[in-house]
């Protein structure tokens, strides 16, 4: 007997065109579509089935049942899921009913798990971002999963600070559920937590609601609502919901014009979505909770170290009336990253001893320090006094640069002074462009003889200085298949001409290139940068191919 085989599909929220490619061809291979009442009606036109198979919400395991018989009657069949199979969708249960049949993936029918995009992801599209840290899903639909197990999970996620989506949070019958997620996220969550609710997300009656977690529940919650719960740093910003991608704040130079001072960062009317401006500590967990305030601990900690009215009174006296009335309230603690790039000069290769210790010294325990091939090193540390750092490492005669998508300027180091004359055109050069801020990195690589023992023809602009003139490269792919060198495009040029041309060229770049499109990219796309032409420097070389040994 022919075998069949079962696609298990997740069509997303419902729209057209947010069903995959792959989940429209299996839909369309089917004989048979097995889904809830409610997708089937979504997806209905899409299908050319001979048969049409819909059921109630709560026969799930019927829908495998018949699925598996038909399969294995030679059908093809699609089981259906909104939002991804394999999130509270059938993609499991139909293993399930498998595996108790004794279904092995070699000699059983075919079953192939098509993805489609979850709830969590669509709702968040229409909210804003959301969902940009680390995040959970749970459903509070006690049908399958003891609510005993499920309030656990809400207490876990509400101490851990994950951005929660909560799924089958309310229906006719189950109404207490919400009231007691909500009701638990309070003793974690500050009240004003931004909360999304999205029902029928890209459906027809698709209706979006911005509140709070003290607030939700004034609002229409059903089967169809995905409840989204930020953390502790996700805020409100001109009707959205944002969470930043991490706690941590980073300081660049590579700004020529700040908007505030760092100090000011820190200060509730410049971040009034951030947490306790003054401390930064968190506050989670017994111990914290039985040195600020005992009385509030669970009975059998009061035990264990709550001797005396005395001591829950001194401590009650340390805390904040926020702190007494929410005293599991998850603050993270915030760090300000200062990241940039240190060197002893764009001219120069040698470090001191002195140097190295000042640098260890800014580094400390908790940094980062991390040598590049370009020679420097990529510092990361925590602090509320970047600039001070800067200043005490200049006083070293280093040299302080920002990182990111920047122009960095690296010379071959010369050879202790033999090229002397061409090193303060170097010089000028990182003096005026070094750390400019531009669509992706660039790389500017000056070499003072015609030796080019730095490879400046592999770099972004490559400078060579010869015969007391200069020859210029540009557009060079240093990595990959395809890597070439810098196309050669003016030799000779006089000294005087050199930094006009090339701010003319990186000038072109800033204004004209995409997004993080690189130099040679752009000088691909365009055709034309200045008045030089563009030429394919890469070498189309035939690959022969690896000879078989017997």
């Amino acid at each position: 007997m022919k075998k069949g085989k079962i696609f298990v599909v997740g069509f997303g929220p419902g729209a057209t065109e947010h069903i995959t490619g792959r989940a429209l061809e299996a839909l369309q291979e089917s004989n048979y579509i097995i889904g809830y009442k409610t997708y089937v009606e979504l997806i209905k036109h899409l299908v050319t089935a001979k048969s049409i198979v819909s059921t109630g919400m709560t026969e799930e395991v019927s829908r495998a049942q018949d699925a598996v018989k038909k399969a294995e009657a030679g059908g093809i069949v699609s089981v259906i899921s909104s939002g991804d199979s394999g999130a509270y969708g059938m993609a499991g249960l139909v293993y399930e009913v498998l595996i108790e049949k004794g279904w092995t993936e070699a000699e059983g029918i075919e079953v192939e798990i098509v993805p489609g995009i979850s709830a969590i992801n669509s709702c968040a599209s229409l909210l804003g971002a959301p969902v940009m840290h680390d995040s959970c899903t749970i459903s509070l639909s006690d049908h399958l999963t003891p609510w005993t197990v499920i309030e656990k999970r809400i207490e876990a996620a509400g101490m851990a600070d994950f951005v929660i989506a909560l799924y089958n949070p309310k229906s006719g019958r189950r109404t207490r559920q919400i009231v007691e997620a909500q009701n638990i996220l309070l003793k974690y969550r500050s009240p004003d937590t931004p909360v999304g609710l999205v029902k029928s997300a890209y459906r027809e009656n698709q209706h979006i609601v911005l509140t709070t977690l003290s607030e939700m529940l004034d609002h229409d919650i059903g089967m169809l609502t995905t409840v989204i719960i930020g953390n502790s740093s996700t805020f409100f910003y001109d009707n959205k919901i944002i969470t930043p991608r991490g706690y941590q704040r980073k300081y660049t130079l590579g700004e020529g014009k700040q908007s505030l001072k760092p100090h000011q960062r820190l200060k509730k009317e410049a971040e009034p979505w951030a947490l306790d401006q003054e401390t930064g500590e968190a506050k989670s967990g017994y111990e914290e909770i039985l040195r600020k305030a005992p009385e509030q601990a669970p009975v059998q900690q009061q035990e264990q170290k709550v001797q005396s009215m005395d001591m829950a009174l001194k401590a009650l006296s340390m805390v904040s009336k926020e702190e007494v009335e929410n005293p599991f309230l998850v603050r993270q603690p915030i760090e300000n990253i200062f990241e940039f790039s240190v060197s002893p000069g764009v001219a120069n290769k040698m470090i001191t001893a002195e140097q190295m210790l000042v640098l260890a010294e800014v580094v400390g325990e908790k940094g980062t320090l991390e040598y590049t091939p370009d020679h420097h090193f990529i510092v990361k540390v925590t602090t509320d006094n970047p600039e001070a750092m800067v200043v005490k490492l200049e006083k070293e005669h280093l040299t302080v640069m920002p990182t990111g998508e920047v122009l960095k300027v690296k010379a071959c180091d010369f050879c202790y002074g033999e090229k002397a004359d061409s090193i303060p055109y170097a010089e000028e050069i990182a003096a005026k462009f070094e750390g400019m801020k531009l669509p992706k990195q660039l790389h500017v690589g000056f070499n003072g003889c015609g030796m080019a023992c730095y490879r400046p023809v592999f770099d972004d602009i490559g400078i060579v200085y010869r015969k007391k003139k200069f020859d210029l490269f540009i557009g060079a792919k240093p990595v990959g298949r395809t890597a070439h060198a810098g196309q050669p495009i003016a030799e000779g040029i006089e000294p005087e001409d050199l930094i006009p041309l090339v701010t003319r060229i990186i000038e072109e770049y800033e204004q004209n290139a995409h997004p993080n499109e690189r130099f040679f990219k752009y000088f691909k796309r365009v055709k034309k940068v200045l008045n030089y032409d563009y030429y394919d420097m890469s070498c189309k070389i035939e690959v022969e191919p690896a000879p078989c040994g017997d």
